[in-house]
């Protein structure tokens, strides 16, 4: 009797839908940094990228556990808790929002990011074995389309309702010496932020009910492979190519936010108003897009994942060189073109990290996933603090600093066998 091939359209299509989620709630950073700098009153840009070390650190503290969630709950009831995680935090922004509270408003983006953790640790190895794992790469190449067309728009959308007419309020709330006229203009903006946060709750809520009806087929993980055991390394850090590949994926998330969401920032300490600076991040986005696809095609018919890797990382030393040593738009559009540069970065780092892990290669997986947290949450501080509205072309050379060493990696970190 003819066996009938599963049908993975659906399921497929909620991936999508996830990822969608994924992209449009980690590329709102970029306008908030610049928007809870004002309606909080924070004094300088490293106080405002505080919103990137709340929400991405929670990778670092959740990677592990929430593995250990999913073994005990499965990949939809982990999916279905890890929407409901990001609707609780972004309903957090309401009190938040009320009281004008910047300690609040980064509880809010830490709960995002527990969500979030719980959702990628769990979409990420579902979607490779939803279907013949030889077109895995096919699969998460189309969700990762997905994902940053969503970035794309989450500036756009957001920005358009935060940010509109900022640096006008802003110059008001200066001018003005009442200290209650002054409050409740600052109360005025940060309420802003209410209503397309109570939509991204209900709308992530409605997800999970989708989920909850919606028939996901049960999939079984493989089983690692055996190795000789006389082969075998007792230790993960017996393996320079994870350790080193690990600090070389936390450079790449430091790159990439730094490039991502702190452009608008960038472009307002430049003097540009932010009604045109706060589509910034799109064009990082767009760029991003534009790398993406072209390792689609490329990767591998017509270049190796570590000479991609190493021509990106060289094209973004060029590119931070051209932000530090220019001005103005020209500096803007070397850092959207940093998008480009690091769009193939992840798809290199990982596997050239784990290769010949063998039966430490989930060891090894939730380590890159931690190197998420001191990527996204550590450096983008350090950036902050070198750059700045006083020298804010500075701050790129912990840029030129991470894709040098992404550079090394790409061309003999990940070839070492031995220590």
């Amino acid at each position: 009797m003819k066996q009938t091939k599963p049908d993975y359209f659906v399921p497929l299509v909620m991936m999508g839908i996830l990822f969608f989620a994924f992209g449009y709630i980690t590329w709102t950073n970029g306008t908030l940094i610049p928007f809870l700098k004002i309606a909080c009153e924070l004094e300088t840009d490293t106080q405002a990228f505080l919103v990137t070390s709340a929400f991405y650190m929670s990778y670092f503290f959740l990677a592990i556990p929430s593995s250990v969630i999913l073994n005990k709950i499965g990949f939809k009831s982990g999916m279905i808790l890890g929407l409901v995680i990001v609707a609780l935090g972004s309903l957090i922004f309401i009190p938040a929002a009320n009281q004008r509270a910047f300690p609040l408003f980064l509880t809010g983006l830490f709960v995002q990011g527990m969500g979030l953790a719980l959702l990628q640790t769990a979409v990420n190895p579902y979607l490779s074995i939803l279907g013949p794992i030889e077109a895995a790469a096919k699969r998460i190449s189309i969700m990762g389309i997905a994902n940053k067309i969503a970035g794309m728009l989450a500036p756009l959308i957001l920005g358009a309702t935060l940010l509109k007419g900022a640096d006008g309020l802003e110059k008001k709330v200066a001018g003005t010496a009442d200290a209650t006229e002054k409050a409740n203009l600052l109360n005025e903006l940060v309420n802003r932020i209410q209503t397309p946060y109570i939509y991204l709750a209900v709308i992530l809520i409605l997800i999970a009910v989708l989920f909850y009806f919606i028939q996901l087929p049960e999939v079984e993980e493989e089983s690692d492979i055996e190795e000789d055991t006389s082969k075998t390394k007792k230790s993960i850090f017996s393996h320079p190519n994870i350790v080193l590949g690990v600090l070389a994926l936390i450079l790449y998330v430091a790159a990439e936010v730094i490039a991502g969401d702190g452009i608008i920032q960038y472009g307002r300490n430049i003097g540009i108003s932010l009604d045109e600076a706060k589509n910034f991040t799109t064009y990082t986005l767009g760029a991003m897009l534009v790398g993406y696809l072209i390792g689609i095609v490329a990767i591998p018919k017509y270049i190796k994942q570590e000479d991609a890797l190493k021509y990106s990382a060289i094209s973004g030393v060029l590119f931070s060189l051209v932000a530090i040593f220019s001005s103005g738009y020209t500096s803007v559009f070397a850092i959207a073109l940093m998008g480009l540069s690091n769009a193939l970065m992840w798809p290199a780092i990982f596997p050239l990290s784990i290769k010949g892990l063998g039966k430490l290669t989930k060891l090894g997986s939730a380590l890159l996933i931690m190197g998420i947290g001191p990527g996204g949450g550590v450096i983008p501080l350090l950036y902050a603090e070198l750059g700045g509205p006083a020298n804010p072309q500075r701050g790129f050379w912990i840029m030129v600093f991470c894709y040098l060493y992404i550079l090394y990696f790409a061309t003999a970190g990940h070839k070492k066998k031995s220590w």
